[in-house]
């Protein structure tokens, strides 16, 4: 039986990436991403200075406060314990950490806490819109409050001040400012790409202003609230041939985008469907056989070497999705690519339409392990992309 809240809940994609001051070995900014059924909570920490110490006191603020917030404590209690747990510059008299705290829950409700951070931008329908605030005073700290309710096509970004004093005294007098990076914002979130890819941009300018040497740590976060969008993928032919008709009717008759991965399967829907199948004769990549055309479908691969792959490289993105030459991997032109590019950046419902019959080829003992049962990797697939935060439903016939 499906579970309708979750179904409805909002599906949020997170992730970071940071640029390190030059001549640094370690980054003194610090994100705390915390992923549970409830939601997301993503803390940012920025470091007095830079390297060792920065890093170290960066990573204590962060993880103190996403361990505390996580587990409902209150917004006072937190700084209360950051304040007496770490040390005021004697020098600056100023605080040894900033912090951002930014909470989003399944049913869209926000809350938003920042203390001598730049502000936290959201960028809804492609337009920057401010937050109102509410000031308190804890500890001698002034943090100003949010509430909010986020939608789906929201994007919550979050940088350190080195992206805003990006350029500072070089490239601009004053440095990229907040304004002006929630202009640029505008762009990359207009055309909605995905949170790597926003975030790339942004790191791709601060680095273009910094010279290629950044003068400071460079962090941006983005939270991007996926619009909702279903994705059914058929593999395996039924156990029974007479439920072909049965499996085609029911695939189809679901919104959403439609895949098939394949050759049997493809060949099943193609005739159910009375439609032609192409079959590609471009092999962009030796190791994967190439994809295939029906009108209507809008992916059609071949199955076991394909998903396969599929899986490796959602693993990979949810090791680092912001990591070095991870989008680019996506925009390959082979099969899995493009699959991996559905389900990471467009899905946020997955429908398997799983065919229980047994596949000689993948039976035969002189096969890798890997190859010889299809339904183990549909279990893979199910497993990783409930990993990414998606809602999984498995049909078998």
């Amino acid at each position: 039986m499906t579970d309708k809240r979750t179904m409805d809940s909002l599906c949020v994609d997170a992730c970071y990436n940071s640029l390190i001051k030059n001549n640094e070995e370690l980054c003194g900014d610090r994100v705390q991403l915390v992923n549970s059924p409830e939601g997301t909570l993503l803390v940012l920490s920025d470091g007095l200075g830079s390297g060792v110490k920065a890093n170290i006191l960066s990573t204590l603020t962060s993880k103190i406060i996403s361990t505390m917030i996580s587990r409902g404590a209150s917004i006072e209690d937190t700084v209360d314990t950051i304040a007496h747990t770490l040390p005021v510059c004697k020098v600056r008299g100023i605080a040894y950490s900033t912090f951002m705290i930014l909470q989003i829950q399944k049913d869209g409700s926000g809350y938003l806490a920042e203390y001598d951070n730049p502000p936290c931008m959201l960028i809804r329908d492609g337009r920057h819109v401010p937050f109102e605030y509410e000031e308190k005073t804890i500890e001698g700290k002034l943090v100003r409050e949010s509430r909010f309710t986020a939608r789906e096509g929201d994007y919550f970004v979050i940088v350190s001040d080195g992206v805003t004093q990006a350029g500072m005294g070089e490239t601009l007098s004053f440095g990229w400012g907040c304004d002006e990076v929630a202009s640029f914002l505008c762009g990359p979130c207009g055309e909605k790409l995905s949170a790597p890819r926003v975030i790339s941009r942004v790191l791709d300018v601060a680095k273009d202003l910094y010279l290629g040497k950044p003068g400071d740590d460079t962090t941006v976060s983005v939270a991007h609230i996926l619009p909702r969008q279903q994705v059914n993928l058929f593999s395996g032919p039924p156990k029974n041939p007479a439920d072909d008709a049965r499996l085609v009717n029911d695939y189809m008759e679901e919104n959403g985008l439609h895949i098939v991965s394949g050759g049997t399967s493809s060949e099943i829907l193609a005739r159910e469907l009375k439609r032609p199948l192409h079959v590609s004769i471009d092999y962009t990549d030796s190791d994967l056989p190439p994809t295939a055309l029906i009108e209507g479908i809008d992916l059609v691969t071949e199955g076991v070497m394909t998903l396969k792959r599929t899986i490796e490289m959602i693993r990979e993105y949810i090791d680092s999705p912001a990591g070095p030459g991870m989008t680019e991997e996506l925009d390959a032109a082979h099969g899995a690519a493009k699959l991996a590019k559905i389900l990471i950046e467009r899905c946020t419902i997955l429908k398997l339409f799983i065919g229980k019959a047994a596949n000689p080829a993948h039976q035969n003992p002189d096969f890798p392990t890997e190859l010889r049962v299809k339904s183990r990797l549909m279990d893979d697939l199910a497993e990783v992309m409930t990993m990414l935060g998606r809602h999984v439903e498995k049909n078998y016939y």
